[in-house]
């Protein structure tokens, strides 16, 4: 489910709306995208395909409940020079470089 969220933010969720309520509530983000318990390859992999849809500088909120996500998402970030801005599981804010 797909839901504009305030100032120009938009929600992407496979979660309830408790997610969602929280993921609105947070500021600083372009885009959010809550990726429930989704796995890891599975994780990355639309990450990525996120990433590549948003111009430099922005950051995307990812929302990862994945048991892996704490160290995967920091890793995947140093891999592919994006930059993990802020991590407080299950929460990962991640601007996207050129």
């Amino acid at each position: 489910m797909t839901i504009a969220g305030t100032r120009g933010v938009w929600i992407t969720t496979t979660e309830g709306t408790d997610s969602l309520e929280s993921a609105r509530m947070s500021d600083g983000a372009d885009e959010v995208w809550d990726a429930g318990d989704t796995g890891c390859g599975d994780l990355v992999l639309e990450l990525r395909t996120r990433l590549d849809g948003m111009r430099a500088g922005q950051v995307l909120r990812l929302v990862a409940r994945d048991p892996g996500a704490p160290e995967d998402i920091p890793a995947w970030c140093r891999l592919t020079g994006h930059t993990l801005v802020a991590g407080q599981p299950p929460v990962y804010d991640i601007r996207k470089e050129s």
